[in-house]
């Protein structure tokens, strides 16, 4: 059976964006005689307002979505902790004490979420003093597993080496936050395999994470779901929808619109035709390469 999920976070309104993923994630799963589940990723500190969550099940309702709820993030805890707890026995997590603006400063090259960090900590004796996050050393993960491949329904195979990846290398990902249980990377690879997530559905914006969850998969031996990437919506400067924008509350926010007396279905109905409301695209797709 096909499952999807659409697993938005408690910490700002949902906008256009996300009606979209959630849309593309519905209907892969309709279509396929599958399953679509709602997971709230609630743990994102003292930002994650309960109130929002409910807001969110009454957008999707508004829309004319059905779903399957599974547990929140916050319910998930303990596989978290024991998650990071085998890999750092294996020896491939390091602690690393360093601010964004430590590493802003001793990065020599960008990738998809900010400056990549240069390993700064890595090989240190210790954690040192003060709050510390947990590193996944990738090269040495990638040495454990050997090759790897994942499938992406839009793009095609590709092999997992999220070491190597140019402008889209992510680095010595975070796997656990100095404030928070685990980072999104541990946390969702964690949750869709517990939730028997077959097909993970989302923005392409994300396309180099599963480069990371395919390596976190191998090592923690769960199972290989396929993803799909779809396109992004983008705003009248060609830059996507996010909530640190506030695109949840400039015109494109889904509650204000439902509020307002907006027709969700039809809504829903021209996002899948690809009709957008004035000042709205879809971004580029992925495409396979052979």
């Amino acid at each position: 059976m096909t499952v999807t999920r659409f697993a938005p976070s408690p910490n700002g309104s949902l906008h256009l964006g996300h009606a979209f993923s959630a849309i593309v994630a519905h209907d892969l799963a309709a279509q396929r005689g599958g399953r679509f589940l709602l997971r709230i990723e609630n743990i994102d500190g003292a930002r994650s307002r309960a109130e929002l969550a409910d807001e969110f099940r009454e957008d999707l309702a508004w829309l004319g979505l059905a779903w399957r709820e599974v547990a929140p993030q916050s319910a998930r805890l303990e596989s978290y902790s024991a998650a990071a707890e085998t890999l750092r026995e294996q020896g491939l997590l390091y602690p690393c004490t360093c601010t964004r603006a430590e590493i802003a400063a001793a990065a020599t090259e960008a990738g998809p979420e900010g400056p990549v960090y240069p390993g700064t900590c890595k090989g240190r004796a210790g954690a040192g003093e003060g709050p510390v996050a947990w590193r996944l050393d990738v090269a040495a993960a990638l040495e454990r597993t050997g090759p790897l491949e994942w499938i992406d329904e839009l793009a095609g195979p590709q092999a997992a080496d999220p070491a190597r990846l140019g402008p889209s290398r992510l680095g010595d990902v975070v796997l656990v936050r100095k404030a928070e249980p685990a980072s999104y990377h541990l946390a969702a690879t964690l949750d869709d395999a517990a939730d028997g997530v077959t097909l993970v559905t989302r923005g392409r914006d994300l396309f180099a994470a599963s480069h990371v969850h395919r390596l976190l998969q191998a090592l923690l031996g769960l199972p290989v779901p396929t993803w799909h990437h779809h396109p992004l919506l983008l705003d009248e400067s060609g830059i996507k929808l996010a909530k640190r924008r506030n695109s949840g509350e400039e015109g494109f926010g889904l509650a204000d619109r439902r509020r307002a007396g907006e027709d969700g279905a039809a809504l829903a109905a021209a996002l899948r035709a690809h009709r957008f409301p004035a000042g709205i695209s879809l971004g580029q797709g992925l495409h396979r390469t052979a």
